[in-house]
Parts: C-alpha cells; structure tokens; sequence
C-alpha cells in the first residue's frame, strides 16, 4: 500500500508544483519609487565628481545599483516632468516651456496623454506623489495619482502654511518646513502599501530656490529668507532625506523588492554652479548647453541591478516610461507615437539595446546629442569630446571624416523627428514671444 500511495500523493502534488514553478518564471514586479531633486545638476552629487557638493546617502544609493553617467531632462523642470509623465518629445505634448498647460499654450493635459501613473494604476499598482506638482497643470490625481501631497506655490516655497492632500486644503503650524511635509507622506504612503505593488514619485523641493535655512542649519539667520550661504545645508538635507527613505525601505523588508531612482529635473542654478572634477561645467539650468540638462541619474534595485556600475549609455528624461511600463507588465498603448526606450534589461544586467542619442527641448530651441556630437535646431554641430566642460562648433568647412558623418546621422535624426511640425508655445520661454522657427519640413509624427 506504501508504493501506491507515494504514487497517489505524488500524482497530487503534481500539479501544484507546476503551478509554483510557472510562478517562479515570471517577471518580479517592483515597487517603483522615483525621487526627483529640484534644480539639481551633476555638479550637486559628489559621486559625479563634484568637488564642493558632498551627499553620502546618494553616493551609497550609486554603490548599490548603477550610475548612468549620460542622462538629459530639459533645461527647466515644466518641459522635465511633462516628458517624465507621457514619454513623448515636447513638440509632440505642447510641454515645451514651464506652464505650457496655461491659457495661451500648447498644453499636455493628461486627457490628451498616456501617463505613466495611470497605466501603472490600471496594472494593479498603488500610485502616490509627493511634492512639486504646479508646472505641469491640473492635480495629480487626473495625471493617475491616487494620493498625493503638494503645495498652490510655483517652487514649494518651503514655509507655505496651507499643503493640499489629496485635493484638500490642509494647514500646517507655522513655520513648517515644506520638505519635511513631503518626506512624511512618502514614507507613510511606503508603510501602508508594503504589501502591495506601487508606484511613487517623490518630487522634492529641494535644493530649489528661495535657499533657506533647514532644520538642521545653525540658527544664525531668520528663518524663511533667502541664504545663499546655506546652500550646502540644503544639499546636505536633501541627501538626508534621500537615505531616510531608503532607510525605510530597508526596515519594512521592502529593499529588494524596490526600484529606487534619484535624479535631478534640470541643470543647477546659474548661482550655485560648481566646479566637477575642477572644471567649470559649460552651462546652467535654462541654458541650452550641456550643464543646463545633463543630471544625475542613478538606479538601484539589490539583488537585480548590477552594484556599483557605471553606464555610458544614454539615458532621455522620456525613458523611465517605457522602462517601469516593461517592469509592471504593462503593454504601450497602441495608436500613440511614444519617443520612451526602455532600460530595463541593464537594470537587470544585461546589455539591451541602449539608445543612440538624446533629444532636449526647451520652447523653440532644441539639439540632437550622440555620444561625440550634438547639432542643434539651426544644424550647427558641435564637437563633445570634451563634454560637459566644452562644446566646440565644427564648421561645414573644418569637417573630419569623423564629423561629416555625424552631421550626416544627426541631420537625418531631426529631419525624421521634425520638431518644427509640432506644437509650439507662442509666448515662448518664461511667457515672452517665442524664438522665430524653423521651415517646416513636414507634419510631425
């Protein structure tokens, strides 16, 4: 009877073994969590090579996961977190400079959009942000962000009295430090959704201006005005902060289980540039030059993406999108151009398919950049051997063989991409007259 019943139970089991062998082939689906500092360039980490700037917590973040040392957003945070949100090029949203979304602009209104949050949330993920919202209109919630926690002022000013939560006006003591409001809702929002998939983008104030003291400042100034000498405090807290959230994860068992992204939504401030390497950057937040979009970018996910790596590939601000679409499962929806490239097999290791070059906008100016040359909207190409300290323009005249056939594939690529076709923001950057535009070539895709 002994056989016949190992057989039996066997014959039973059968079964239910498959079914966890099946389950241990699919794809693990993280936790997503994209932390976002405000006007922050390479100059502002020093894991980069900052000479001034010193943020442990991040260069730890770096240590476990991968540094991407090429990632561009746009010059300024609107057109930033607009492509961050749809995956798609300015000209193709109407995002092009910061509050497009007002009465006389383009506009990218969700209705309009893919967003990633919403395709997210009806994969099954709990969504939630934090932070700074005001440049790209609306609320959170009709981007696909289920809870949220933000503030009515264009930068977050960090002493604003009133926050709204989830769509309600909620008042805070007096002199509250803004920053702190948004760390405690991220980590709450952690703590109550440990069970489940989710997806959050931590939007922080920090490290834009006005620069104030923080809590951890000496009291040697009156609080809620501007400090120019605190801005390595406010580096610091940023960096604090930064590691509290990861701290967190780590003790709710969530760390491996979670993809976490830091990066920056522009260049640093004219004010606050800083030497990296002992170089001085060539360029600033709303410059059309290297310093004005190239940010840091680091992802670490233990146990899946390769630690303490550095990759030279090219990473565009319209990535994440596809890149957390693939992780969740989630198939683009189709009929809509996306301009998003996934980077979801070198989180895991692996080589993939790295993109060949980044496209940055901002208003009616806008460039092509590969990894030794960039040409811009008026086809003037620019040697970036030396990036990001130098661009050097190369003349039709001067052209190596090298540079000839750059020109050639970069041409070709804004030729396709047709910027000009698409939509433009007639009151241009910062609501003055927009830059004059080029010929039209075509519609734009």
């Amino acid at each position: 009877m002994k056989p016949t019943l190992t057989l039996l139970t066997a014959l039973l089991l059968a079964p239910l073994a498959a079914l966890h062998a099946a389950d241990a082939l699919k794809p693990v689906r993280p936790n997503i969590l994209f932390i976002l500092a405000d006007d922050l360039g390479i100059d502002g980490v020093s894991c980069y090579g900052a000479d001034r700037r010193r943020t442990p917590e991040i260069d730890r973040l770096a240590a476990s996961g991968t540094r991407f040392e090429t990632c561009y957003a746009a010059p300024v945070c609107g057109p930033s977190r607009c492509l961050l949100m749809t995956g798609r090029y300015a000209f193709r949203t109407g995002g092009l400079v910061n509050e497009s979304w007002r009465p006389g602009g383009p506009g990218a209104r969700p209705a309009g959009e893919q967003p990633v949050a919403k395709l997210l949330k009806q994969a099954g993920y709990a969504t939630g942000m934090a932070g700074k919202w005001r440049q790209l209109g609306e609320t959170p919630r009709e981007w696909g962000f289920d809870e949220y926690s933000t503030d009515p002022s264009p930068a977050g000013w960090y002493w604003q009295a009133t926050h709204l939560k989830n769509g309600a006006e909620v008042k805070v003591p007096e002199g509250t430090y803004a920053p702190d409001v948004i760390q405690n809702f991220t980590v709450d929002f952690i703590r109550s959704h440990k069970g489940h998939p989710f997806f959050f983008y931590y939007s922080m104030h920090l490290v834009h201006r006005p620069i104030l003291n923080t809590p951890d400042s000496p009291k040697d100034a009156v609080s809620g005005k501007e400090n120019p000498e605190r801005y390595d405090d406010n580096i610091a807290y940023m960096d604090k902060q930064v590691g509290g959230i990861v701290a967190e994860l780590e003790k709710l068992g969530l760390r491996e289980k979670t993809l976490v992204i830091f990066s920056g939504d522009n260049g640093s401030h004219q004010q606050y540039a800083a030497p990296v390497r002992g170089r001085k950057l060539n360029g600033h937040k709303g410059t059309m030059l290297e310093g004005g979009s190239r940010v840091p970018f680091i992802a670490s996910w233990p146990g899946t993406t390769p630690a303490g790596k550095v990759s030279q590939d090219i990473v565009s601000f319209a990535d994440p999108h596809a890149t957390f679409l693939e992780l969740a499962g989630v198939k683009p929806p189709e009929g809509v151009k996306f301009d998003s490239h996934s980077f979801a097999p070198q989180l895991r290791g692996a080589r993939g398919a790295p993109r060949g070059w980044a496209y940055v906008q901002y208003g009616g100016n806008w460039f092509v950049r590969e990894p030794g040359f960039k040409m811009n909207e008026a086809g003037e190409l620019f040697d970036m051997s030396d990036a990001p300290f130098v661009e050097k323009p190369v003349a039709p005249g001067a052209d190596t063989a090298q540079s000839r056939a750059a020109r050639a594939r970069l041409d070709a690529v804004l030729a396709e991409l047709n910027p000009a076709g698409g939509k433009r923001d007639v009151r241009g950057a910062g609501g003055k007259p927009a830059a004059k535009q080029p010929k039209k070539k075509a519609a734009a895709k």
